[in-house]
């Protein structure tokens, strides 16, 4: 209402103004602009009423867009409060169906673990197994179970437990067929390969007749190096062409073939023991050369020892000293120890006991380095051989730990050199000691036990001159 009484009054104060600004218009310009006014009065009363129309027309359609907005908030907080109710069931029931299929993946995980830990001990079997020779589908049947993030399924493990099945039934049959393998010149050859299970396979081509090994990481037959011997050869053909129903069979699988094929002679060994071998060998020449010339030396000089110094003492105690002088001089080209000795003692029978005691006496040890020659060598060959060996085991030790600085330790062969050097050596120099030290030991006791016989007979021919002069003193 304030704002149509503005409106009204506004027409009124405009005549004013006009009226004041314009004192000195005429009456009729008054009348004039009373009735413009008065007109104008009216089109602002209309319009204000039509205005007012229009405000009170507005504010009810307001009042009804107000209600609609309204109630569509509430429909629209109603369907809000509905999606927060579904949402709060789906995650209720998602957080249930994780935890069930956490259950059931946890399950499937240990399935699929023990497929494919059953998967990867079958190609071992089938890797390690002849019975896989010309059968290359087996392993990769099993290969396909073992690829990364591979889930196996029914079909797969069916595959599987066909293929274990398959190991075990060909592991109780003999088998002879025409089949490709590695000869022993290396290169790939066709034969008859009769295979025994997975115990032992044989081959037999136009030109011999052997056994046959498995090599898993080349996955192929392979023939061993060395040949059986003429008997088992004869047996395996005799059995090949059904001859008889005996054949050799190696129950190791293939173990102790290969260790008669790979096993190693003194030569190789020799080979493998390096350069100090060599000088071990010097050694065990040279002691073998002194101790057989100082075992026929004191064997034949121990003989005659006994029987000259007996018959020499049997014509001593007949006071024959000529034909005691005959023996001796018959025996002196031989320059043996107890000729010397003989002669020493009869030339100086003459002299008094205590000069012919000293005589003889010098006269055995003059004559014991003769006897005792080579002795103290072989002693000293006895304690340099195991040096030698302990010195090949030290070297070979240091070319081991050089190899393993250089390449490491994943590999063995390459330190199989330098041990082998380090223990052949050994062996070898143990071996060649050993036997040096005990003949050592027996030659010197056959020295002692010689001189000890001169010394002996010495003693009696002393006693019997002594005895003779006595008697020839007693007579004149």
């Amino acid at each position: 209402m304030k704002r149509l009484l503005a409106f009204s009054v506004l027409p009124v104060l405009t005549v004013l103004a006009l009226l004041a600004a314009a004192g000195t218009a005429s009456a009729q310009d008054i009348r004039e602009a009373a009735r413009k006014a008065a007109a104008d009065r009216r089109e602002a009363t209309e319009e204000a009423r039509l205005t007012e129309q229009r405000i009170f027309a507005d504010r009810d359609s307001l009042r009804a867009a107000v209600a609609r907005l309204e109630q569509e908030e509430k429909d629209r907080q109603a369907a809000l409060d509905d999606l927060d109710r579904r949402e709060r069931e789906g995650l209720a029931r998602q957080k249930k169906l994780e935890a069930a299929w956490g259950r059931r993946e946890l399950g499937l995980k240990e399935i699929s673990g023990n497929v494919r830990v059953s998967a990867r001990e079958l190609e071992s079997l089938l890797k390690a197994s002849p019975l896989s020779a010309g059968r290359p589908d087996r392993l990769d049947t099993v290969r396909g179970l073992l690829r990364e993030g591979y889930f196996p399924d029914l079909d797969d493990i069916s595959a599987m437990s066909t293929v274990f099945l398959d190991e075990m039934s060909r592991s109780g049959q003999v088998t002879l067929r025409d089949e490709p393998f590695v000869g022993r010149d290396g290169h790939e050859t066709t034969g008859r390969v009769l295979q025994v299970g997975k115990f032992t396979s044989v081959y037999r081509t136009s030109a011999e007749t052997g056994f046959l090994d498995w090599s898993p990481d080349k996955e192929q037959l392979f023939a061993l190096a060395s040949l059986p011997s003429h008997r088992i050869r004869s047996k395996l053909g005799k059995y090949l062409d059904g001859k008889t129903d005996d054949l050799p069979v190696d129950i190791s699988g293939g173990s102790a073939l290969r260790q008669l094929t790979f096993h190693t002679g003194f030569g190789d060994q020799i080979r493998a023991g390096g350069p100090v071998v060599w000088p071990i060998f010097l050694i065990a020449l040279a002691a073998l050369v002194i101790v057989v010339s100082r075992i026929v030396f004191l064997r034949r000089v121990h003989g005659n020892t006994d029987r000259i110094m007996g018959q020499v003492n049997e014509l001593a105690e007949a006071g024959d000293w000529e034909g005691c002088r005959r023996i001796v001089s018959r025996h002196a080209g031989r320059n043996w120890p107890v000729i010397h000795v003989l002669r020493a003692g009869l030339e100086a029978r003459d002299k008094d006991r205590g000069t012919l005691e000293t005589v003889l006496q010098e006269a055995i040890l003059h004559e014991l380095p003769r006897i005792q020659k080579g002795v103290a060598i072989l002693a000293v060959l006895g304690a340099v051989a195991p040096l030698l060996g302990l010195l090949g085991t030290v070297t070979g030790m240091i070319d081991t730990f050089r190899v393993i600085t250089l390449f490491g330790t994943s590999d063995p062969k390459l330190m199989s050199g330098g041990i082998s050097e380090a223990l052949i050596t050994t062996e070898l120099g143990l071996a060649v000691a050993i036997p040096i030290m005990l003949l050592h030991a027996y030659i010197s006791r056959r020295a002692d036990h010689l001189i000890g016989d001169m010394e002996e007979k010495a003693v009696q021919l002393t006693n019997i001159i002594q005895k003779q002069k006595a008697v020839g003193e007693a007579r004149r």
